[in-house]
C-alpha cells in the first residue's frame, strides 16, 4: 500500500505562498514538503528515514561505511516501511562505491546523494544511467558550477553551523553568494543551522528549492539513537556544538562539529597517532585520511548506539539549542511547516 503523506496546513495566503515557493523542490523529490532529512550515520536508518518520508518530507538513508549487502538490506527494509520516495547518501571515498551504486540501481532508488568530495569518474553517469537523480554537496560556487556541468541534477549547500563534517563558511553567506548564481540552473537545497520554519521560509524566498535538516530529527521518537544521546541534545545549547581542531596541517582532516566532551581529546590523540605513522612512512596520505574517517565512524557509533556520550562523538549542529524534547517526526515537520506558513503570511501582509 502507498502511504499518503499528510497535507499541508489549511489554505491561507501563507500556505499558498509556501506551496509555490517549494514547488520546484517538492516536484524534484516527489514529496509534500521540500524538507530533506540529513544523512547521519547510525541515525538515518530505516526507522527515521521512513518516518520522515511518511510525514511528507524526504528521508535519506546514510550508507556511511556499510557493505553493499548491508545497504541492500537497509534499502529493502526502508521500502517495506513506506511507499513514499526516499534517497540514499553514499560517501565518494567508499572503496565499494560502484557496488553500492549498483545496489541502489537494483532497488530503483530515485535519488542518490554523493557526499565527501568530488564524485569519482563515471559515478554520476552510472547513477543517471540507472534512472536516478544525482544530488551533490557544493561548498563553493566554483565547485557548484563544475558539478552542474558534469550532469549533477541538484545541489546541497551546507554551512559550517551543521553537525558532522563541515566547511569553513556559514550557511547565510553561502546562500547569499550561491543562490543568485545557480538557483535558476538546478534545484538547490540549503542546509546547516536550520531549526525553525522561519529560516526555511527565508531561504525559499532567496531562491532555494528546499532545505535539509539533520539535528532537529535526532530526538524524534522514531530515531533509534540511544536515550543518552538524545538527552545530550535536549540539554545542549548552540555554543556546546563546537568544531574539531586540525592538529597537523599535513593531515587532510575535515572539521567535525559535535558537542564538547572527552571525545575531543581522544580525537587529538588519534591525529597524533596517524601523524606519527605518516612520519614513519607506515601509511600513505590517502590511508591516513581513511583512518581518520574510520575513527569518526567508530566514535559516532559509541555515542549513538552504545550511549557513551562522554567518550564517543556526539555530532550535532548549532541548531541543537532548538531541540527541546523527544517528539514524533510528524510533529517536528508539522511545526516547521506551520512556522514557515506563519512567517510567509506575516511578510505578505507587511508588503
Amino acid at each position: 500500500m502507498i502511504d499518503i503523506a499528510p497535507s499541508s496546513a489549511p489554505f491561507s495566503p501563507g500556505t499558498d505562498r509556501l506551496r509555490r515557493l517549494q514547488a520546484r523542490g517538492t516536484a524534484f523529490l516527489g514529496c509534500t514538503h521540500a524538507i530533506m532529512g540529513g544523512a547521519m550515520s547510525w541515525v538515518s536508518e530505516r526507522h527515521l528515514v521512513s518516518a520522515i518520508s511518511k510525514a511528507g518530507g524526504f528521508g535519506v538513508l546514510a550508507c556511511g561505511a556499510m557493505t553493499p549487502a548491508l545497504l541492500d538490506a537497509e534499502i529493502a527494509a526502508t521500502a517495506a516501511r513506506t511507499g513514499r520516495p526516499f534517497g540514499v547518501n553514499l560517501i565518494t571515498m567508499h572503496p565499494d562505491l560502484s557496488a553500492l551504486i549498483a545496489v541502489c540501481a537494483r532497488h530503483r532508488v530515485g535519488h542518490v546523494v554523493l557526499a565527501g568530495g568530488l564524485p569519482p569518474k563515471g559515478s554520476v553517469e552510472a547513477i543517471k544511467d540507472a534512472g536516478a537523480k544525482v544530488i551533490c554537496f557544493a561548498p563553493t560556487l566554483a565547485l557548484a558550477k563544475k558539478l552542474l556541468r558534469s550532469g549533477v541534477d541538484a545541489l546541497v549547500i551546507e554551512g559550517m553551523e551543521a553537525g558532522g563534517h563541515i566547511g569553513p563558511v556559514s550557511t547565510s553567506v553561502l546562500a547569499q553568494e550561491m543562490l543568485p548564481e545557480i538557483a535558476d540552473a538546478a534545484p538547490v537545497f540549503v542546509a546547516g543551522g536550520i531549526g525553525r520554519g522561519e529560516a526555511i521560509a527565508g531561504y525559499l524566498e532567496m531562491g532555494a528549492a528546499g532545505v535539509q535538516l539533520g539535528t532537529r530529527f535526532v530526538c524524534a521518537t522514531e530515531s533509534i539513537a540511544h536515550a543518552n544521546f538524545k538527552r545530550a541534545f535536549i540539554r545542549a545549547s548552540a555554543r556546546d556544538a563546537v568544531a574539531s581542531v586540525q592538529l597537523d596541517p599535513r593531515l587532510p582532516v575535515i572539521p567535525v562539529r559535535a558537542l564538547k566532551n572527552a571525545g575531543g581529546e581522544l580525537f587529538t590523540a588519534k591525529q597524533r597517532e596517524v601523524a606519527g605513522h605518516l612520519d614513519e612512512g607506515r601509511v600513505a596520505m590517502a590511508e591516513a585520511q581513511l583512518a581518520i574517517e574510520h575513527y569518526w565512524a567508530g566514535a559516532l557509533r559509541r555515542a549513538v548506539i552504545d550511549g557513551d556520550v562522554e567518550h564517543g562523538s556526539v555530532m550535532a549542529g548549532q541548531s541543537v539549542g532548538m531541540v527541546r524534547q523527544e517528539e514524533p517526526v510528524a510533529a517536528i515537520i508539522g511545526e516547521l511547516v506551520s512556522e514557515a506558513v506563519a512567517a510567509l503570511a506575516r511578510r505578505g501582509v507587511a508588503t
